[in-house]
Formats: structure tokens, sequence, C-alpha cells
């Protein structure tokens, strides 16, 4: 098993949400985050704020070994330039704590 990792601008989230539906991958942690390859101007007070960090998502999902090429090449087709960053690590084991069950089965 894999987890694939991806960090994305915001307005991306509907597309790599269809790249995993595809390959039947529903389950995903989706957290906000911010990365410092930039920023922003926000108008706060009638003052304009420049803010350090870049608004991203980060959609991690686990996934068997079997599927992240085509998984991967999915993601990059939904993608636009720019969009974001994908990671994969190899998982070693999944364990769903509240029903015992592991690897395959807890995914």
């Amino acid at each position: 098993m894999k987890i694939v990792t991806a960090l994305v601008r915001p307005h991306a989230l509907d597309a790599v949400r269809r790249a995993l539906e595809r390959h039947a991958v529903l389950g995903m942690t989706i957290t906000e985050v911010g990365t410092c390859e930039g920023g922003h101007v926000e108008i706060h007070k009638g003052a304009h704020v420049e803010v350090g960090l870049a608004p991203r998502l980060r959609i991690e999902t686990v996934v068997d070994d079997e599927i992240v090429e085509r998984l991967l090449d999915q993601l990059v087709a939904n993608l636009e330039g720019g969009d974001g960053q994908l990671w994969v690590h190899h998982v070693d084991l999944v364990l769903r704590v509240r029903t015992g069950e592991m690897g395959h089965d807890a995914v």
C-alpha cells in the first residue's frame, strides 16, 4: 500500500476528488495548510496586509500499489501547471482502531 499526498491550491480540490473517485478511492483526509512559496495581499480594516502563507489543501489517501501509477497520471492530467505537488510514500501497516482490522481490510 502507498499513501498519496497532494498539496494543491484550494480551487483544485474538485479535480483531485474526481481523479480519486475514478479509481474508487473515496476515503481521504483534507487539511487546510499554507505554504511559504509566496503569499498574497489582503485588505484588513482598510489596510493592505501582505500574508506570507499561500493557502493550500493537503489531501491524503491510502491506495493499493496496483493503482498508484494510474492515479498519479489521472491527478497530473486533472491539475493545471503550478496547482500543486504530489508525494507517494510506502505504508508498512494500516490498523483500524475501532474494528482491529489490519492491512487492506482497514483501508
